[in-house]
């Protein structure tokens, strides 16, 4: 499994960063970074809960091939 980003959605607000910071990070020019875009099981909750807060509803889950 994967984190994706609409990056025409994105507006790098940092709420994801605050509730995953080991897959988010907003840099210093503003601009949202995905840490590392696979997970585990074991890190999904924090995912989910960080894709539910995001307002612009620019993050999401994809099956990794």
């Amino acid at each position: 499994m994967k984190i994706t980003v609409d990056r025409s959605r994105c507006s790098s607000n940092g709420i994801c960063e605050s509730i995953a910071p080991r897959f988010f990070e907003v840099r210093d020019d503003g601009v949202l970074d995905l840490v590392r875009e696979k997970f585990d099981e074991a890190d999904r909750p924090d995912i989910e809960q960080a894709i539910r807060s995001c307002p612009t509803m620019a993050l999401s889950i994809t099956e990794d091939n």
